[in-house]
């Protein structure tokens, strides 16, 4: 992603030398990096005494001692982050953000607005709730795409074989309108079609050909491959797939059905964000 700025989100037990391939990476392509280091503050616990008029309210005396120690620990994280950086000679601005989890996604959600893309750091799988929290920000309030798995940064950023999981809609569209740079720059482009219905009112005839038309025309090497999922989920079947052609990035629309369906019953987009064998850019 030549020239491009992306905005790596980190959580408290994040190490500078995470960064070395992504700090590499951005020197070749001249790429800029806005480092955000999260660091949730505990809920205010706040008490109340009395009845009515006379309530009164009160924190209890360790609240605040424990927000001062946790914003004091992440901004001495970003001194070393920031000193890091500049040692590998990456162009870099790191950010220390400390608060409830609304400030967190608000501050990756407004980050997204002037990026191209939003790296998340695979230290964040530590907490289940805070990652959901950040890939939803993310993908719902900004309009930059989102990675996942990037530990090796050169093969996320510039893969050879890119794995795009088609299905016709605004999501896929926009993930792909997102990786063009990156599909443009790859050896070798799939667009893969899971249990496509070949009929005129939904993909045409031939389903896939009118997007390896429009990606041969941007200058990809584009090769089209319907597959069968065989009663499988359909996120497992990408995974499977991905792996036989030797993808080194995923490229997928999220939640093509509603968010609330897929947290419920499960789905494609939660499949491809839970797994970590696979780097994945997913854009809505």
């Amino acid at each position: 992603m030549q020239n491009a700025t992306i905005t790596a989100v980190l959580g408290v037990d994040a190490r500078p030398n995470q960064l070395e391939a992504l700090a590499r990476e951005a020197q070749t392509q001249g790429t800029h990096l806005i480092v955000l280091l999260l660091s949730e503050t505990p809920a205010v616990p706040v008490y109340s005494m009395g009845v009515g008029e006379l309530s009164t309210y009160s924190l209890p005396a360790g609240w605040q001692a424990d927000v001062d120690a946790a914003r004091e620990a992440v901004e001495k994280q970003r001194a070393e982050f920031s000193q890091y950086l500049t040692d590998q000679g990456a162009s870099a601005d790191v950010r220390a953000v400390c608060g409830d989890a609304s400030a967190l996604r608000n501050t990756v959600a407004r980050a997204g607005l002037t990026c191209d893309a939003v790296l998340i750091g695979t230290d964040l799988r530590e907490d289940k709730r805070l990652l959901e929290d950040i890939v939803h920000a993310a993908l719902f309030e900004s309009a930059a795409p989102v990675l996942l798995n990037t530990a090796q940064a050169k093969v996320a950023l510039t893969p050879q074989s890119v794995f795009v999981a088609w299905k016709a809609g605004i999501p896929a569209t926009r993930a792909i309108r997102a990786a063009l740079p990156i599909l443009r720059n790859a050896r070798e482009v799939t667009v893969a079609l899971f249990d496509p219905i070949s009929i005129s009112a939904y993909d045409g005839e031939n389903p896939g050909t009118d997007v390896a038309a429009w990606l041969t025309h941007q200058g990809c090497n584009v090769a089209v491959q319907q597959y069968a999922s065989g009663g499988a989920d359909i996120g497992t079947a990408i995974l499977k797939r991905a792996k036989e052609t030797g993808a080194d990035l995923i490229v997928m629309g999220a939640y093509d059905h509603s968010r609330l369906r897929e947290m419920v019953f499960g789905g494609t987009t939660r499949s491809l964000i839970e797994q970590s064998a696979f780097p994945v850019l997913l854009s809505h």
